[in-house]
């Protein structure tokens, strides 16, 4: 059994492997604070994460094995997760009386009932709910189960690196875990419903929360490698130097205008799309707060903007807002970077538990 689910109390360094970067963040935990000691992010090569699959991993390895050099973390052992879509998550009922290893030799044996590849192909967790009904003779339990491949690589990456993989997470449950460092941000009191756009490179990803849990997740393809692409065309520019120019804004003043308005519409429809998406699927026609994070999120006015057309209370998260800094953090950048590292934070934080 892999430990997608299980509880840690030692600090883990958090590894968010995205489609164009690495993201190292370590946090230490005192008297229950949580304090930033660094973070670092390094690039990676075109096409050695694709649609969030490791495709290269000498490469991302490689890379991971830079951002070590570089942050000089306190541990070695790291929590690194694997995609909402990668992952199969089903509730189901049990003895509660069964002991945890009386569950997993019955979760083995029934398995094909619930997870449609041979057992030999998949990494498999479960960990059970708090009892509704503490007198029951049933207890709720969370199943997970991915692909081995997909978890193989993410390890395999991550030794390459000079790391050790302890834990390999779940990214919408990295993404609930920092969410809980930003109730005090929110726009409303007492939000139930909280819509999060998670707007990468080349994938947007929606995940709602309920009273802070996660009841759906959907991906799309759709990020800031075409605000990228679109500055190379109009200004004849490489890649690196068209978001170097996005990053410090030292683009052409038509750049505004012509590039910048046109796509933060575009991030708007997606956003729009993607509820519409969770609402004909669901009980819900409506969400209490949206919750911008990843790359784009950081675009100036893009959260106006979308409080104005979806007529929703809408912020940039950072999770880092109220914690304390180790010397070696640049807080000027961080305050810039912080919305793409959400996952990155809630995998450090996975060693809390």
């Amino acid at each position: 059994m892999l430990e997608l689910l299980s509880r840690k109390s030692k600090t883990l360094l958090g590894v968010d492997i995205s489609s164009t970067a690495v993201k190292l963040l370590e946090l230490s935990l005192n008297n229950g604070k949580y304090r930033i000691e660094n973070y670092v992010i390094r690039p990676l090569p075109a096409n050695a994460v694709v649609e969030k699959n490791i495709s290269d991993i000498d490469a991302v390895g490689e890379c991971i094995s830079q951002a070590v050099s570089m942050l000089k973390p306190g541990t070695k052992d790291a929590a690194v997760a694997v995609a909402g879509s990668a992952v199969i998550t089903k509730i189901i009922e049990m003895n509660a009386a069964l002991t945890d290893s009386e569950m997993e030799n019955q979760i083995i044996v029934e398995a094909d009932q619930y997870i449609p590849y041979p057992l030999s192909e998949v990494a498999i967790d479960f960990e059970r709910q708090e009892a509704v009904d503490p007198n029951s003779d049933f207890v709720d339990v969370l199943l997970a189960a991915c692909r081995k491949e997909n978890v193989e690589s993410r390890v395999g990456a991550l030794e390459a690196g000079g790391l050790k993989a302890q834990v390999v997470d779940i990214e919408a449950y990295a993404m609930e875990r920092a969410f809980g460092l930003l109730q005090d941000q929110l726009s409303t009191n007492d939000p139930q419903t909280v819509a999060i756009l998670d707007v990468g490179a080349t994938v947007t990803t929606l995940h709602v929360l309920l009273n802070g849990k996660t009841i759906y997740t959907r991906e799309q393809l759709f990020g800031g490698r075409q605000l990228v692409e679109d500055v190379q065309r109009r200004f004849g520019l490489s890649a690196l130097e068209a978001e170097a120019g996005i990053r410090r804004g030292t683009l052409p003043e038509e750049f505004e205008q012509e590039i910048l308005a046109p796509f933060k519409d575009a991030v708007v429809q997606q956003i729009s799309r993607s509820l519409q998406f969770f609402f004909s699927s669901s009980q819900y026609n409506d969400v209490d707060q949206i919750v911008l994070v990843g790359g784009v999120a950081a675009v100036e006015g893009l959260s106006d903007l979308v409080r104005e057309q979806i007529a929703t209370p809408a912020i940039v998260g950072n999770p880092f807002l109220n914690l304390s800094f180790g010397s070696k953090v640049n807080k000027t950048m961080l305050t810039n970077d912080a919305p793409a590292l959400m996952i990155a934070c809630g995998l450090a934080m996975r060693g809390k538990y």
